[in-house]
């Protein structure tokens, strides 16, 4: 894909919810993170690439003390099916003793996300909280729980704040499907 067939398929798609609904998701998630985490000292960690954008957005509204790190393990790579995880940085800060919220992009089926669950609990984290702009609905999910969901969409490929689609559109200011 190149960025005239991005171009195209930012046109074509559908919009499933507007840069406004989209902060008014991340507000209240916010809220609910703050009611349960902001006495905490919580460790952040941010999933790269896809958590960029909505952990940005998200930080910017937890007004407590907190640590912010990024931990990248990603099964697509630019594709649009995931693969095998593949783990390209750990988080730098110790996950010891440390209550840990995980931002992430999307939970589709849930693999990425509850491998890093996983990957905190074994290096000794107290209380493992995740936290999701976009919930995908379908029955293709691994046996996890997440805590914070922002928004929620039937089983469409997604692009925008944040996810991409062929490593393009991440920055398109929505949440849009695209179109077949």
């Amino acid at each position: 894909m190149n960025e005239h067939e991005a171009a195209q398929a930012l046109n074509k798609a559908e919009c499933l919810y507007s840069d406004e609904q989209v902060q008014e998701a991340i507000d209240r998630i916010a809220l609910e993170i703050t009611q349960k985490l902001s006495t905490r000292n919580p460790l952040v960690l941010c999933v790269m690439t896809g958590a960029l954008i909505p952990a940005g957005h998200l930080l910017t509204r937890l007004d407590f003390p907190l640590q912010l790190d990024y931990i990248h393990a990603s099964r697509y790579q630019g594709d649009v099916r995931g693969g095998v995880l593949n783990w390209m940085v750990k988080p730098t800060f110790p996950i010891r003793g440390r209550d840990v919220l995980i931002v992430d992009d999307i939970f589709d089926e849930g693999i990425t996300l509850n491998e890093i669950v996983e990957y905190c609990s074994s290096e000794g984290a107290n209380d493992i909280y995740t936290a999701v702009l976009v919930n995908k609905i379908h029955k293709r999910k691994v046996d996890l729980q997440v805590d914070f969901v922002a928004l929620e969409t039937e089983d469409k490929y997604l692009f925008g704040y944040g996810m991409d689609y062929h490593n393009y559109l991440r920055n398109a200011a929505g949440i849009y499907a695209v179109k077949d």
